[in-house]
């Protein structure tokens, strides 16, 4: 243990750094938001400050490229296009997570592995691939740098941060090292919700990290190396670098932030998808619709046993910064397919105080009303998905043993504490 990077050095050091990139140094000029906070000023995220160097960093690399869809500079072509086209640089394979480098598949699948008709490159299949398969891929590649470019969402079942952990490990296990082009996390910089336990472990919760981590993937990946890779495998940390994101508020909204916003997957149309997210997605786990097959997901929550009544009770709660509008669907696939199911969509008057989570525990301890209303459950040892996107079973036997939404929102209140004491040593965003 003693032989890896401190801290520190993990956020000073490393390839990108000694190369002169405009990188990391927490607390600098680059980190801080300007006056006015990030409406006011142009936020440029870690791959246009990159590309604006002319990708010095990564000269001289064999390069590996974990990106889909929002790997985008500001005028929104893509980052692998972009370096594909400089032949200074030697690109040696793309790695696609779960819906594919290009964006084709839905929730659940991958594209097959393929030679990307706009570069000419090999795009590999990494979804649901475990570090060792990771490192089998870049290995197979020839990668000595990998470099990871996804827009999170800021939410623990989200399962990006997951592929990014196991390329960090796989990074790690084979010497090469890990680059981060930074973008803001939507849903800012609050931390709220349970805490995975090691009994409930999946592809959706892969780690002890609480649901909603309020880091960016870049003050993520900090955390994974000081927290969890030197107790992962062989031990030891990553060589990490993070290329900042200039000019962004860690409490702004994504709305303010001016920049495109590219879906990261199918069912994350908006930014106001994101914004409800890290709250509805535990709808997912139930036998409501979480409104896959709307053009609204998870911001439509309904089944056909419900009724007008769902909403009236909602709003009569006065949650904080959303009201509940009744709302009628028709799924075009998914969960009540062609079937009419009557709920609610959620508007969120002020994404500031509004909480996602508190928010859709009441939206459950509501549904449970109901008649029809049921926990889904797989041909699993652990057969409850909400379970899973918990963390274990708390919230579920809270709820059926007809617990509060408070004292369900407080059963948890000491691991987010406890989990945002440990996260501000990552902070490179003030």
């Amino acid at each position: 243990m003693s032989s890896t990077p401190s801290r520190r050095s993990v956020f000073l050091g490393g390839t990108a750094a000694a190369l002169g990139a405009p990188l990391l140094t927490a607390g600098s000029a680059s980190a801080a938001a300007p006056p006015g906070g990030a409406a006011h000023s142009r936020v440029t995220p870690g791959a246009d400050v990159a590309a604006a160097s002319g990708w010095k960093m990564l000269r001289g690399r064999k390069v590996g490229v974990v990106s889909n869809p929002t790997g985008v500079l500001r005028d929104t072509s893509h980052i692998v296009d972009s370096m594909a086209a400089r032949k200074e640089l030697n690109i040696v394979g793309v790695f696609g997570p779960e819906h594919g480098f290009r964006g084709s598949a839905q929730a659940g699948e991958s594209e097959p592995e393929f030679e990307d008709p706009r570069t000419g490159l090999t795009v590999y299949d990494a979804y649901g691939a475990d570090a060792a398969k990771m490192a089998q891929l870049f290995r197979k590649a020839g990668a000595d740098t990998i470099v990871f470019d996804i827009q999170d969402v800021g939410v623990r079942f989200y399962t990006y941060i997951w592929t990014m952990y196991q390329a960090m490990v796989a990074a790690r296990d084979i010497g090469a090292s890990f680059l981060v082009l930074d973008r803001p996390n939507p849903v800012g910089r609050r931390a709220d919700g349970p805490m995975m336990t090691k009994e409930y472990t999946s592809g959706v919760g892969l780690k002890p990290i609480i649901q909603q981590h309020g880091l960016t993937v870049g003050e993520l990946a900090g955390y994974f190396n000081g927290e969890l890779l030197p107790d992962e495998g062989k031990g030891g940390k990553a060589e990490l670098d993070v290329v900042r994101v200039r000019g962004w508020d860690p409490e702004a909204p994504a709305q303010e932030t001016g920049l495109p916003w590219v879906p990261p997957s199918p069912n994350m149309p908006f930014p106001d998808t994101a914004t409800v997210y890290s709250g509805t997605g535990y709808f997912e786990g139930t036998n409501l619709s979480e409104g896959r097959g709307t053009t609204r997901p998870f911001e439509f929550i309904g089944a056909p046993y419900l009724d007008h009544r769902y909403s009236d009770r909602l709003n009569a709660r006065k949650l904080p910064g959303v009201r509940f509008r009744e709302g009628y669907f028709v799924p075009t696939f998914s969960k009540y397919q062609g079937k009419t199911c009557a709920g609610v969509q959620l508007h969120v008057t002020d994404p500031r105080s509004y909480r996602p989570i508190p928010t859709a525990v009441a939206m459950l301890a509501e549904a449970m009303k109901y008649d029809g209303f049921a926990w889904r459950k797989d041909n699993d040892p652990r057969p409850y998905w909400i379970d899973k996107l918990s963390g274990s079973t708390r919230l579920r036997t809270m709820l059926d043993a007809g617990k509060s939404t408070d004292e369900v929102v407080g059963a948890w209140k000491d691991e987010v504490r406890a989990f945002d004491r440990t996260r501000r040593q990552y902070f490179l965003y003030r």
